[in-house]
């Protein structure tokens, strides 16, 4: 098997630039000036890619990277830099013209006055570029997601498309019916075999290279998902991390062919259950932070930080309140009240849970992380897990993110504020997802932004989470638009 070259670990690519600051001051305590002055220097350009000002930011790489000082580290946080203003370009492709041309798909007799007021109330994800507007190419369908106006404007009705877990149904009907207060996890379990596939386009790697290949791989987790049994993947001899690695995953290699896609798959089965748990809230006591715990409550730059704007949301929100599961449900609702909006690539953004407090609207995985940022800075321990939701039949599967908060005396629970509160008048099943989980989701990650194993040799196409799956070559990384990738799912009750 290809041996990852060990000169620029992905550890080092993709860890979070104040812990990459850590690990260069060793390597600069002999040069004084220089670590201080290269944290600088990348801090600055951040600034300027998030302000639009790519040329400057440019300016300022080649000329950081032309100084022979600068070490291996720093220059891979630097060259990352560069390939996240690509990343931008690639999301924000639409000038005013094309938005609008896109926008008289759906309504054929849009107006500029019309446009412009939307465009006011912040309707249509932008950024300025070098001094050039520049629109987000899922702009136009995010409209309609963020204005009911807009979505009375369309030619042709139709019902915006939701999973079917958004919706309260007999399944969660079930989970209830077999929860009881000692019997809160493992409930309603469900059988599943699944097949996951990462092709990449033929020609996008030379012949005779070897492509490698990361496949997301569940772990086994108790009550929730068990019995986890690998069938078969192609090529052969795939592999599997370690249960230890919280974003597992099958590894693969394959040789690309002139001509042809190099395709990878793997093939499992495993049992899946769901949770329902009752929090009495007259029991709920501030949890003790405990070693274990205390990563869970702290900063984790740069997607969980404590800024100020988000100190001052979090007052607003909670007030006076002292009890942890109060409070919890309190940001909860702040949060669930957020629209859902599809998402720019998370790489390309530099501090998602402010992102996600400031942008008026945010998808799964950003509104988990501004949940889980809230959550800590009120003391109360929170975790991410991501995967994949999927439904009885062949109809309907798609990328999920959702997390766990700590409320002692209960423990871990789950939280799912992306689905959100349901429409029933059953107060059970409306907030059910709020300590609920149902039974039609696999989890791949029980964190973000965590190493490979094997590593990762290249910049990751997924700084964050990892639902889609990875590939590269010795030539570099191989980014989403040079591979496709598929799930496909046998579902069915467990002992049948």
């Amino acid at each position: 098997m290809h041996k990852p070259a060990t000169s620029l670990s992905h550890a080092a690519l993709t860890r979070p630039w104040c812990l990459r600051r850590g690990m260069l001051l060793a390597a600069l305590l002999l040069t004084p000036g220089i670590c201080a002055a290269a944290s600088s220097s990348v801090d600055s350009i951040i600034t300027s890619i998030d302000q639009g000002q790519h040329q400057s930011a440019e300016r300022a790489i080649a000329a950081a990277l032309a100084n022979t000082r600068v070490d291996a580290a720093t220059r891979a946080a630097l060259a990352f830099e560069r390939e996240r203003m690509r990343r931008i370009l690639l999301d924000f492709t639409l000038d005013e013209s094309a938005l609008k041309a896109q926008l008289r798909k759906k309504i054929p007799d849009l107006n500029d006055a019309e446009f412009a007021r939307w465009q006011a109330h912040g309707l249509f994800e932008s950024q300025t570029i070098d001094g050039r507007v520049l629109y987000f190419n899922r702009a136009a369908s995010n409209l309609f997601r963020l204005s009911a106006e807009a979505r009375t404007r369309r030619s042709e009705q139709a019902p915006m498309r939701d999973g079917p877990m958004e919706t309260a149904n007999a399944h969660h009907r079930e989970i209830l019916a077999a929860a009881t207060a000692e019997h809160a996890r493992g409930l309603a379990p469900r059988k599943l075999e699944v097949t996951q596939t990462l092709s990449v386009h033929a020609d996008a790697v030379p012949a005779g290279e070897v492509v490698r290949a990361w496949i997301p791989y569940p772990r086994a987790l108790p009550g929730q998902q068990e019995q986890i049994r690998f069938i078969e993947s192609t090529p052969a001899r795939a592999v599997i991390a370690p249960e230890s690695a919280l974003q597992r995953t099958a590894y693969l290699e394959r040789k690309a062919e002139a001509g042809k896609p190099t395709e990878f798959s793997i093939r499992y089965a495993l049992i899946v259950s769901a949770q329902a748990h009752v929090i009495d809230v007259d029991k709920v006591v501030a949890a003790t932070i405990t070693p274990e715990l205390a990563p869970f409550v702290a900063e984790r730059p740069p997607h969980i930080v404590f800024s100020e704007s988000l100190r001052l949301f979090s007052r607003q929100i909670v007030g006076d309140e002292k009890n942890p599961w109060r409070i919890a449900q309190k940001l909860y609702a702040a949060v669930d009240a957020i629209p859902w909006a599809g998402a720019r690539e998370y790489s390309t953004i530099s501090n998602i849970s402010d992102y996600a407090l400031r942008a008026g609207h945010a998808d799964c995985g950003q509104q988990t992380l501004l949940l889980m940022t809230l959550l800590r800075l009120n003391g109360i321990p929170s975790r991410w897990q991501s995967g994949m939701v999927y439904s009885d039949d062949d109809d309907y599967w798609n990328l999920h993110d959702w997390g766990q908060l700590y409320i002692a005396p209960y423990g871990w629970i789950p939280m799912d504020v992306t689905t959100g509160r349901l429409h029933s008048e059953d107060p059970r099943i409306a907030g059910f997802y709020l300590g609920g989980l149902d039974a039609y989701r696999i989890a791949f990650n029980d964190d973000y932004g965590r190493d490979f194993v094997p590593a990762k040799t290249h910049f990751r196409s997924e700084t964050v989470d990892l639902q889609r799956g990875e590939a590269e070559w010795s030539g570099g990384n191989l980014y989403f638009d040079q591979w496709d990738y598929n799930f496909t799912w046998q579902v069915s009750p467990a002992g049948q």
